[in-house]
């Protein structure tokens, strides 16, 4: 299974590369540490329905406007677009704050597993009352054209993600037009995350469809809110209660979603012209924004993580010594500081590569390699053959120099990276910092391998392996002694990896799940390709009277309840 296309996973790591960041049946266990984090899981003002007054309208700050809207495509995959599909279209299963996923019954009235021999079977009982704005019901057909659309079988879907759906046998009809049988030919236990969000058949039907039908377009809908107008002109798009919705009637009227130039949305709050947006890392507009007319800065655990990566394929990188002397002699505690001064967060570690520290089955598993220790950062280099000569160790000749690849004209990476380059200098590592264009930091330098340190933000989500899996995925053998990656940038993998993700993934022993998740991360500190620095905050500028909304993390909102407080 593979997760993401490299192009894709470019677009959700480049809002975060320039410096900070940007279960009823879910996988279970032990999850103290998360329970007992210091971090926020969400912070949404949370109102009982009956006390949200009726009516009012929300204006919503959008950071872009995209132009596909269709958020399984390759170019539709991004915060905004989700922002305003999570109103209009259906999810059978939602997240709480932890992570923990549960059933839609608003789409999906019972989904389960039916059988495990001789494959695993999903039966979804879909809400008979659920239909699309055009009248037509949600039957098993949106469910199998969906499968067929992303499984990856024809490459003229231009899919976001295959995770998964390539594992899909069949989808087939059930005792009725509201049942969906979906057949997988292996075992999968993150099964709830498919079919999210779901589009009809209409979408998926060709590949002309589905990549030119949402495309400044947003043509059928089946949500709480219903598309009143797309206007790319004021770059907005305003939806209004559906009256037609079959579930709990929206507080709101009406929605309005604004994209916003990033220097202007702060003055728009500040103006009323904005009633909520995602403040991002900036602790200037952060300490800006505090002091606006009816401001509330909500600030929660966010669902991406800062990270700095190791290219394994790049000279002395190559000696998993030499990657776990780097870790050690990274001080993690000060890189955090440095990058959430002025945010009002406290700094708290990521020990975890797929579960971050407010979500269920959480656990530190960073050991020796996630604590600052020069002392035996430079053992493990001795022992590797880099001898001290002067300020920058030598080894046969050569020094121990690493290229820390950043983005131009971003100040926080850059001192991000000034910081680690004194770290490493005193083990006798010489750092040399390249800032590269912005537009070329993935697709010629990180996708390309033209690196040999560098630092953005991956996404999370509730399903660890399935949101991880290619990002440490072992290489693929091509021509002679050649590998493809994919999305694996830090290009470090192993059989034993892959096997552990695969246990993971597979087993439908819930009980056990966590255990098998934590082992696999075990193997990833001991391959130390990618290091993890912190969870992203989110940083949510709202109305003092708005609930229901704010930094909700892994909490999906519900839009019908989101409104201001009576």
């Amino acid at each position: 299974m593979r997760a993401r296309w490299p192009i894709a996973l470019a677009a959700l790591i480049a809002v975060w590369a320039a410096g900070g960041c940007g279960l009823s049946s879910a996988p279970g266990g032990r999850d103290d540490a998360a329970a007992a984090s210091p971090v926020r899981p969400y912070d949404i003002n949370p109102v009982p329905r009956d006390k949200v007054r009726d009516g009012g309208t929300l204006h919503w700050g959008l950071g872009d406007f995209p132009t596909q809207w269709n958020q399984n495509h390759i170019d539709g995959d991004v915060a905004d677009v989700k922002t305003v599909m999570d109103a209009l279209m259906p999810h059978p299963f939602r997240s709480d704050e932890r992570g923990r996923v549960s059933i839609d019954t608003d789409y999906v009235t019972n989904a389960r597993v039916t059988a495990t021999s001789p494959h695993q079977v999903i039966t979804y009982s879909i809400n008979p009352r659920a239909r699309w704005s055009d009248g037509k019901p949600i039957t098993w057909m949106d469910f199998a054209a969906q499968w067929k659309a992303l499984s990856g079988h024809d490459r003229a879907y231009r899919v976001d993600a295959t995770i998964a759906y390539e594992n899909i046998m069949s989808v087939g009809r059930g005792a009725t037009d509201h049942e969906a049988v979906v057949t997988l030919a292996q075992p999968y236990n993150e099964w709830q995350g498919l079919f999210s969000p779901l589009y009809p058949a209409s979408t998926n039907g060709t590949p002309d469809a589905f990549n030119a039908n949402w495309v400044n377009k947003i043509p059928v809908t089946a949500g709480p809110f219903r598309l009143e107008k797309l206007d790319g002109k004021t770059k907005s798009v305003t939806v209004t209660r559906n009256d037609s919705w079959w579930g709990n009637r929206p507080k709101l009227d009406r929605i309005v979603f604004r994209a916003v130039p990033p220097d202007g949305m702060v003055r728009a709050f500040t103006k009323g012209e904005v009633d909520v947006f995602d403040v991002g890392p900036s602790a200037d507009d952060y300490n800006r924004v505090r002091d606006a007319w009816d401001a509330v800065v909500r600030q929660a655990a966010g669902t991406e993580y800062r990270q700095i990566t190791l290219n394994g394929e790049s000279g002395a990188l190559a000696d998993p010594r030499v990657r776990q002397a780097v870790a050690m002699a990274l001080d993690r505690q000060a890189l955090i500081r440095l990058d959430l001064k002025g945010l009002g967060w406290p700094v708290v570690p990521l020990d975890n590569h797929f579960l971050m520290n407010s979500q269920h089955g959480y656990r530190s598993n960073a050991g020796a390699l996630g604590t600052y220790n020069p002392a035996r950062a430079g053992q493990l280099l001795d022992q590797a053959g880099w001898k001290t000569a002067g300020k920058t160790r030598e080894k046969g000749g050569k020094p121990l120099a690493l290229r820390f690849v950043i983005p131009s004209g971003m100040a926080a990476s850059d001192t991000e990276a000034g910081v680690a380059r004194l770290m490493l200098q005193k083990i006798g590592i010489r750092v040399d910092v390249k800032a590269v264009p912005f537009d070329d930091f993935f697709s010629k330098y990180l996708l390309a391998g033209d690196f040999d340190m560098t630092a953005f933000a991956y996404p999370s989500g509730p399903y660890p392996v399935s949101n991880a899996f290619d990002v440490y995925v072992n290489g693929e053998n091509t021509k002679g002694d050649d590998m493809r990656w994919y999305s694996n940038l830090g290009r470090l993998g192993s059989k034993q990896i892959d096997q552990a993700m695969y246990r993971a993934g597979s087993s439908l022993d819930l009980a056990q799940v966590s255990d098998l998740v934590n082992a696999a991360d075990r193997l990833l500190w001991e391959k130390t390709g990618v290091l993890p620095l912190y969870q992203c905050p989110q940083t949510v500028a709202v109305r003092s009277t708005l609930a229901n909304v704010g930094a909700n993390g892994f909490y999906d909102l519900k839009y019908e309840d989101i409104g201001f407080a009576a």
